[in-house]
């Protein structure tokens, strides 16, 4: 999630738990506490695929930041007896504000479609759930109106825990609504064959009502979006190209298996002319919308007849204005089974099931 979220999340444990003893310290501590996995983004990686795919690694990792709240804990719990605290908070409640701070951070990252190596050093892929847009004010407004109003009097953990509530009971809603969608497409993709193909399905930016549907084939794949309130309407999906023709000479770089690890299947590729020389550029297919992909990075250049890795870098995409965001709302209520979505590919191809689910 957004950093402004992750502080608000810590804030908001911070308060709760000692809000009653430390009062505003409680929330600006915990503000601290869940900014602080996110501080790797200041790391230099050496180059632009690195840079993206190395980071929510060993900052958010479970067992470095469990290892971390442990540290703290001892640390602030021999600070009360070296002082002579009376009553002393205790090592309960010093490590429920370190433990809860530190590791809700992940944690949430990981409902996220960018994905989050929670069990770092272990090679296994990021995890990410796809359940919550990564930056959310439905999820962020609770937790930052107790906040102030805690702030504001000094000692508020009630409104601090009803924010919490909130936000838990919006992601727990989330999650159904990411099922929901899951289970209604699935006739879809089967009457069109591609009930086993790998699938993702995310919220569209700054809701949960509204979801696109991603779906990789060998060289095609697939886009759809799905409204909550599109009842039984059988899925539309737009056939694009993914440039598999030049999977194998991506995957001949470092960067370019390092980005398969990263994203899996979800990836296209490109050729483009850049200051007179053809490069190879893939695309993280999972984060934005068709015509409007925001990681794009290139992997080799052409030199004679022959590819050559070179140093990622990343290019900029397409940036959605103010009528893709009014497209995407009127599309929350008016369900266009049939439509394609907006593209700049004039050639996608349009199929809907033969049969509705």
């Amino acid at each position: 999630m957004d950093s402004l979220t992750q502080a608000c999340l810590g804030a908001a444990i911070g308060g709760t738990v000692l809000g009653r003893r430390l009062g505003r310290k409680a929330i600006i501590a915990g503000a601290a506490l869940g900014t602080l996995p996110d501080l790797d983004v200041v790391i230099d990686y050496g180059d632009a695929v690195a840079d993206y795919t190395y980071h929510r690694g060993f900052s958010h990792s479970l067992f470095i930041l469990a290892a971390l709240a442990l540290s703290l804990t001892l640390l602030a719990r021999a600070g009360e007896r070296w002082r002579r605290v009376t009553p002393p908070i205790g090592t309960l409640r010093w490590g429920l504000l370190f433990g809860g701070c530190l590791l809700t951070h992940p944690l949430l990252d990981a409902f996220t479609t960018y994905g989050t190596q929670l069990w770092w050093p272990l090679a296994t892929p990021p995890v990410s759930w796809h359940s919550i847009f990564i930056i959310d004010p439905l999820f962020t407004l609770p937790l930052l109106v107790g906040i102030v109003a805690a702030l504001i009097k000094g000692d508020s953990p009630r409104l601090l825990g009803w924010g919490l509530t909130l936000a838990c009971f919006y992601l727990t809603f989330a999650v159904a609504a990411q099922n929901t969608i899951t289970a209604r497409i699935a006739p879809s993709l089967a009457s069109l064959g591609l009930d086993e193909a790998p699938r993702l399905v995310q919220p569209t930016p700054f809701n949960t009502l509204l979801w696109r549907v991603t779906v990789v084939e060998d060289g095609t794949y697939y886009e759809g979006v799905v409204s909550l309130f599109d009842g039984q309407t059988p899925l539309a999906l737009t056939q694009l190209p993914r440039g598999a023709e030049w999977e194998d000479t991506a995957l001949a770089t470092a960067a370019g298996q390092r980005l398969q690890w990263f994203a899996g299947p979800f990836l296209r590729y490109r050729t483009e002319e850049r200051q007179g020389t053809a490069k190879l550029i893939a695309t993280d297919l999972r984060l934005g919308t068709p015509g409007y992909h925001m990681f794009n990075f290139t992997l080799a250049e052409r030199r004679g007849d022959d590819w050559y890795p070179i140093d990622s870098e990343r290019v900029a995409g397409a940036r959605p204005d103010r009528t893709a965001f009014v497209s995407l709302f009127q599309r929350l209520f008016e369900p266009q089974a049939s439509t394609c979505l907006s593209l700049e590919d004039r050639q996608a191809q349009c199929l809907v099931p033969r049969t509705p689910p």
